[in-house]
């Protein structure tokens, strides 16, 4: 089963390498940094439609199903399974959605792999070296992925214990953080005015105040409280309403269930629920203003636009989908605009980077020539 595993990755990785290969791009290393990006988002929103169509348990083990490779293979467990449950975890659509998502996932193991190869190659043959095919970043990348990949059968074999679920959402939004700035380093920029360096620590802010709302965002999804509030902007007609935190924000416990093994009260899943959606206020309103002075700041002002229209898209499609009980399009969308705006904050803290350090380099050769 490992060894064929092992193979569907491989074949998975073939289209995006073969794409690479024959581009026209003279980089490859570049075109297979942002290929290994671009697939990678889309693995988060694919891996948000498996959680959002209950497909998690759809292979009720790892990282096979049912102990073989595929479900073509498992079709009569799947199927067993199936009759006993007709509207339960296991499903021939759920069990395919569920190995795609693992395949896909395989596959940018591979991408990264052939990334880490690459650049270790080109780290040692280039002369002087050049910075940014150190393999540093590859490295980390590769460690997370790997880690990514623990988590991922964590949370199969825990049966979506809500706070693995959410840690394997965390660290997916991770790595894409990190390819995000590995493609920035890869990148040509126009040349950026030195007054974008005060949005650094700004940007930086916003990035962690965002990281903390995705986390807030799937834990709403992993304990299923996303119906917790069926109106808006009240809460149960009420601006604060009634609440269990102590129990919603219980980090260590099964799916839907209290610490103590009592099902999870719904003021709980309120709480939850309460909490990201007043939080989002927050956020949208720093992401909002960053993206208003970026837009203000040459060589910043095509990212201010697009982190403008994704934050505007991102609150737009929340409270849409508390107005349309959460349809399934629109919840997938939410998370992509989560990762949308994961990119374009990395590419706004890179690009204030870039200020600061070169507004930094006249000091920098003046103190070395006295």
């Amino acid at each position: 089963m490992l060894i064929q595993l092992a193979i569907t990755a491989l074949v998975a990785a073939l289209l995006p390498l073969a794409v690479v290969w024959v581009s026209n791009d003279a980089d490859k290393y570049r075109k297979l940094v942002w290929v290994t990006l671009f697939l990678t988002f889309d693995l988060i929103m694919f891996g948000a439609f498996t959680r959002l169509t209950d497909s998690g348990l759809g292979c009720p083990d790892w990282p096979g199903c049912y102990g073989h490779a595929n479900p073509l293979q498992a079709h009569a467990h799947i199927s067993a399974a199936e009759a006993a449950m007709p509207t339960g975890p296991v499903t021939v659509a759920k069990a395919w959605i569920e190995m795609i998502h693992r395949y896909w996932a395989m596959a940018v193991g591979v991408l990264i792999i052939s990334m880490l190869i690459i650049s270790w190659r080109r780290w040692r043959q280039t002369r002087p070296r050049e910075p940014r095919f150190s393999p540093r970043l590859p490295i980390q990348l590769f460690l997370f992925v790997c880690l990514q990949g623990a988590f991922g059968a964590w949370t199969v074999t825990m049966k979506l214990q809500p706070a693995i679920v959410t840690v394997h959402l965390l660290l997916g939004m991770f790595l894409l953080t990190l390819l995000a700035w590995l493609a920035a380093q890869q990148t040509a920029h126009p040349p950026v005015a030195p007054t974008a360096s005060a949005l650094r620590l700004p940007a930086a802010f916003a990035l962690v105040l965002l990281c903390i709302q995705i986390g807030l965002g799937g834990w709403v999804s992993t304990n299923y409280a996303a119906l917790a509030c069926m109106d808006f902007p009240l809460c149960h007609g009420a601006i604060v309403p009634q609440m269990d935190f102590n129990h919603g924000f219980t980090l260590w416990r099964d799916l839907g269930k209290t610490a103590d093994g009592d099902y999870l009260p719904f003021h709980a899943l309120t709480a939850i629920h309460w909490t990201h959606r007043a939080f989002a206020f927050v956020v949208a309103a720093v992401i909002a203003w960053l993206a208003f002075r970026a837009g203000k700041i040459a060589g910043l002002q095509k990212t201010g636009r697009w982190l403008g229209a994704a934050i505007a898209l991102q609150f737009l499609t929340g409270v849409s989908s508390v107005f349309l009980q959460w349809p399934l399009a629109l919840a997938v969308m939410h998370n992509g605009g989560a990762a949308l705006l994961i990119v374009l904050l990395v590419m706004l803290n890179y690009k204030a980077g870039l200020a600061a350090r070169s507004a930094s380099e006249p000091v920098a050769t003046r103190l070395s020539s006295a």
